[in-house]
């Protein structure tokens, strides 16, 4: 199996996960609120580190959980460790191979705090070391670059959250919309390819998110980096606002993830600028016609997801946009140059 039919997987694998993950998550979930954690310390690298932004915003909201993310160089390298009581202690990784996410969960460990991996491995150095392990089930990822277990990920974070949150069965019942919405938004490959097909030529961009989608923005870019050798360079909207919006200039690519919710009405302005006063060539990847209106080129997302999950389903036309971008460019989406599918960082 190779990239393209991984991340048509998607639907399938969300679907069951959300049925495997049911009986696991519940009990991990008390475990977490007897211990009356205060905040979140959170270790991760490359896609998984994305994973982690998305986890700063839906526990911070559902859960009222702060997230902090680690800096792993002070457990493997400094040698000077944070104060950990009263935090829960994650690590993600696909793999749980990497020593520092690792060591980051073993010193939460010593110090007395609950810890706890979120993998695809639970046979892993990562799940050996925390006292809860949450196996995504994402099956046998082969691309180098990872998609489905990046969504399997995100659905976790979503779960677990949901679990904790004061309305279990209303947040359960809104990820249960979520299998069919990334159905949805693979059916509209044919437009995405054509609209990445467009923008072969391109050498650089810019990828603007905010709240949830911040993440997306994230990920996106990184798949465009470690793929198709694009320089992606990805902001919140506002920190774009203070500095790098000086890069615009007439038919410069600015990507948006702009679906409804909370942060619309902020993000519409932006990008109206972008495109009317400086003159940018912009993508929207919005469910709102408002949004992709203001665009030269849209991506339309499906309606009716809760903007909390939108993540999940927003990363599926931007994993196929980069695929075909890939491809366009001429170059091999299943074997990036100089890297690998596990890296082991110090």
């Amino acid at each position: 199996m190779g990239l393209h039919e991984e991340i048509l997987e998607q639907p399938a694998l969300l679907r069951r996960a959300l049925g495997a993950q049911a009986g696991s998550i519940d009990p991990i979930a008390r475990a977490i609120q007897q211990h009356a954690v205060q905040y979140v310390f959170l270790a991760a690298r490359g896609t998984s580190d994305h994973a982690g932004v998305y986890a700063q915003y839906v526990w911070g909201s559902l859960n009222q959980l702060p997230v902090a993310l680690a800096a792993p160089s002070l457990f493997t390298r400094y040698g000077d460790w944070p104060r950990l009581e009263q935090a829960l202690v994650v690590g993600i990784s696909q793999s749980g191979q990497s020593p520092d996410v690792v060591e980051v969960i073993a010193e939460g460990r010593r110090q007395g705090a609950p810890t706890l991996a979120i993998t695809n491995n639970p046979a892993s150095p990562l799940a050996a070391a925390a006292e809860f392990t949450l196996d995504i089930q994402a099956g046998p990822e082969n691309a180098v670059a990872a998609t489905k277990t990046y969504t399997a990920e995100l659905l976790a974070i979503a779960q677990l959250a949901a679990a904790m949150s004061p309305a279990p069965e209303r947040r359960q019942a809104e990820l249960a919309l979520v299998p069919d919405a990334v159905q949805s938004a693979l059916a509209a490959e044919a437009a995405i390819q054509r609209v990445a097909e467009a923008h072969a030529a391109d050498q650089q961009c810019v990828i603007l998110g905010r709240g949830y989608n911040y993440s997306t923005a994230l990920e996106w870019a990184l798949k465009l980096k470690e793929m198709a050798y694009l320089l992606a360079d990805p902001y919140a909207a506002p920190d774009f606002m203070h500095g790098p919006i000086a890069l615009i200039h007439p038919d410069y690519p600015v990507l948006a993830v702009a679906p409804g919710g909370a942060v619309l009405d902020d993000l519409l302005p932006l990008l109206r600028r972008l495109r009317e006063e400086l003159g940018a060539r912009l993508l929207v990847m919005s469910d709102r016609d408002e949004a992709l209106s203001i665009g030269q080129q849209g991506i339309r997302l499906p309606a009716g997801v809760p903007e909390w999950l939108t993540p999940l389903v927003a990363i599926v036309p931007a994993q196929l946009y980069a695929y075909h971008l890939t491809r366009a460019r001429g170059y091999d989406t299943e074997a990036p140059r100089t890297i690998h599918k596990v890296t082991e960082t110090l």
